[in-house]
Formats: structure tokens, sequence, C-alpha cells
């Protein structure tokens, strides 16, 4: 499908996207819009920014809209018909706001149960007749046990950033929610990556699910510049110094390993005089939010933050990542360089290398291990990450599909164009 306009979705949808001037789908909705418009479960893997919350969101509202024009509308109370599980409030204001937009003309109900708000707010936000639950797994699993919401008329369940989700120990809960759903159900997961947990869950309930790779899962995307600067005998403030000190378009993620770490590095910007906010785990909450909102509304351009701000998250005026310090694993370098160059916007992720960070930049350039040069290197367009296989898993039907070849990132490939940001207070 190359179009909106031939998925044969209601004529509400189709009014806002046009308003939207949304037209053209992205390779990930491309492939998983007419399964799940078939009633088909999916297994939806693609690069960060591709478009997956649209991917399950415009076929659900489809269906469940569908169903209300032909006179069967949701009546009872506390008992929706489609849920989407989310692992963080966060993100689940974000996907709150994208169905937000086209229930103004496809008038449905979006209700929210989410970690980080009371027992009884949730139980507020779903009393009343609805058709979708947005909740994280935690609070669902409590209100189930509560008897305080009923999930016998759910029709599709959708584990939105499956591998965030998965990798906070949510299995047995999701387990849990799904059993208690009617036994037809259908079921969505859509990822960045595949880790051992989600594997895991594909086993366990995606045993009859297409499950579509895009092109570009398990990769940067190409309208991405990555910059390798080499930092000798431990000295990281010079080269972050000289960061900073260039003008970026947009605000700039500052990543760190550790709490303490993130600490440390804002403390550091601080006290020479930048403004920075922080993101990280064990800290209120209400600040925590509060500053992400700060650096969504462009009131403060720098941002730093341990792997909590990595996944999920979307925010659109992200121009540059910086990995003050790189992460081990491959997997939380790719979500942390998806923040920004989001749907098809330029960005450009900055690495500080250290001699132990050798084996992770090897695979970024598609390279054995090998001793780093004592200069800066520069690598521009995506790394060549060996391409990914079918995945390989329990009586699992796999569609791997191969999206149109990307563009090339030669010489026509640029940074993103300055502006006059400035990191220091006056």
């Amino acid at each position: 499908m190359n179009l909106f306009t031939e998925f044969g979705f209601i004529d509400s949808l189709k009014k806002t996207l046009k308003e939207k001037r949304l037209f053209k789908p992205t390779e990930i909705q491309s492939f998983t819009i007419p399964l799940l418009m078939s009633s088909q479960s999916v297994v939806g893997v693609s690069e960060t920014g591709s478009g997956k919350t649209l991917a399950y969101a415009l076929p659900m509202m489809n269906m469940l809209k569908t169903l209300e024009l032909e006179g069967n509308p949701v009546h009872e109370e506390n008992r929706p018909r489609a849920v989407v599980m989310v692992p963080t409030r966060e993100l689940g204001e974000q996907v709150s706001k994208v169905f937000k937009t086209f229930t103004h003309d496809t008038r449905l109900r979006v209700r929210p149960a989410l970690g980080g708000m009371t027992l009884e707010q949730a139980r507020r936000n779903t009393s009343g007749p609805f058709e979708i639950l947005l909740a994280t797994p935690g609070r669902l699993v409590q209100m189930l046990e509560k008897r305080l919401i009923d999930l016998t008329d759910v029709r599709l369940l959708v584990f939105d950033e499956a591998d965030q989700m998965m990798d906070q120990g949510f299995l047995p809960d999701s387990n849990f929610v799904v059993k208690a759903c009617p036994t037809d159900l259908q079921l969505a997961l859509f990822s960045a990556t595949v880790s051992t947990a989600v594997q895991e869950l594909m086993n366990n309930l995606f045993t009859n699910a297409e499950v579509i790779r895009s092109k570009g899962s398990g990769k940067v995307v190409s309208s991405l510049v990555t910059k390798n600067m080499i930092v000798e005998d431990g000295k990281r403030w010079p080269l972050f110094e000289k960061i900073l000190n260039q003008r970026t378009e947009g605000g700039t993620i500052v990543f760190t390993n550790t709490r303490e770490q993130c600490d440390k590095v804002a403390k550091e910007l601080t006290d020479k005089g930048y403004v920075c906010a922080i993101y990280r785990g064990e800290m209120d909450k209400n600040e925590r939010r509060q500053n992400l909102k700060k650096f969504k509304d462009g009131k403060i351009d720098l941002l730093v933050s341990t792997d909590l701000a990595g996944r999920g998250l979307d925010i659109d005026n992200v121009g540059c990542v910086i990995n003050y310090h790189l992460p081990k694993e491959m997997e939380n370098y790719l979500h942390r360089a998806g923040r920004t160059a989001r749907a098809g916007r330029k960005g450009v992720v900055i690495n500080l290398v250290t001699e132990r960070d050798q084996r992770l930049i090897s695979r970024l350039q598609g390279n054995k291990p090998a001793s780093l040069d004592k200069k800066t290197v520069d690598h521009v367009g995506k790394p060549r990450v060996p391409s990914a296989k079918r995945f390989q898993g329990a009586r699992i039907k796999a569609a791997l599909v191969d999206g149109t070849q990307t563009k090339s990132t030669k010489a026509k490939q640029q940074p993103a164009k300055s502006s006059s940001k400035n990191y220091r207070s006056n």
C-alpha cells in the first residue's frame, strides 16, 4: 500500500489523515495495517521513529467505530473492546495524544489507567462505558484483581514498546492480562528490538502471528549522522564542552550509564553555567515529568539522562544525542540513537569513545574489533549492521519483509542546519 487512502478506512479517519497531511504510510505501517485490518495477529519490529503507534491505532479505531456504525456500540461500564499496554506513564500519555488527534472526528473514548497515578484516579478514569483502555501492565493487573475492569469483550490487545515492557519484568503480568481476555483475541506486538524476554513473549503468545520486520530494524536510520570522538587519557569534559559550544538545531539529550554519572554530569554542567535538567529513575516522578515537559516545550535545551529516556519517548525537537558514556549493549545504543532523526528528520549522534568501547564501535561500523586511532573519527550515515535474519521461535510463523533500499549516505548527507541555540544561562 502506497497511500493511506488505499487501506479502506472509514470516512472520519480519512478526513483526519487528510487534515493532518498524512498521505503516505511508513514501511511498517504499509505491511502491518492490512494484516490488522483483516483480524490477523501481528508482530511488528521496526526502528524507532518509524510510526509504530499509528500502525496499530488506525486499524484499532477503524474496527471499533465500524462496530458502532453497524449498530453494536459499547454500553456496559468498565468493559473496553481494545487495550493498549505501554511500559511507562510517559509513553502512555504520548500514545494518548496520538489517539486524541483522531478521536475528534472518529468519536471514540480512550481511558488511561497508568502507573504513577493513584488507583482511585485510574478507577475514576475507567468508570462508565468506553472503547479503548490505555494501561501499564502492573496497574491493569491490580485493577483486574480488584474487579475494577472487565476484559471479556476485548477484541484487540496491543503490546507497545514491548522490549522496554519485558525488560522491566512484565512478562507474568502480560500473561495474566491475556488470560483475562477472550480466547479468540487478536494480538499485536510492536517493538524496536527483540530482547530475550520479548522473544519469550512471542513464543508463548504469538504462535500464529505474522512477524513483520522492516529493513531498518536493528539499525539507526539513514538520516542520522554519527560522529565518534576519541577520549584520550579519560578526559571527556574538553570534548564534551567543545560539542556543546557548537550550534545545534533543536534540543540535546546527554546519555550516561548510571544515576550517579547522570547527577555528576548535570552538576558539572550547572557549575559551568549551562542550563540543564535531569531525567532518570529514583527521582521524584513529578519532578521528572516537569523536567521532560520543559525539554519538550523548548524551555531548556539540555536533558541529562540514563537509558530511561532512551526508549519510547517521542520528542520532536531533539537534534542531537550525546553519549557521554556509551552503553555496553547494541540494543541500548539503538534506542538512544532513536531519540533523534525521527520520522524522516535529520539528527546527529555524537559518541565519546574510550578504549573499552571499541567492541561496540566495531559492531556499529561492521568491523572486527581493532585498536582505535588517537584522533576523531566521523562516520556518516547508518552503521553497517549485519542484515536481519528471520526470527527463530517456537512455532512462530515469520514473514520477513525487506523494505525499499535506503538511499546512499555519501557526501550528499549533511548534518542538521545550525541555529542560534545557546546552552549557557544568561
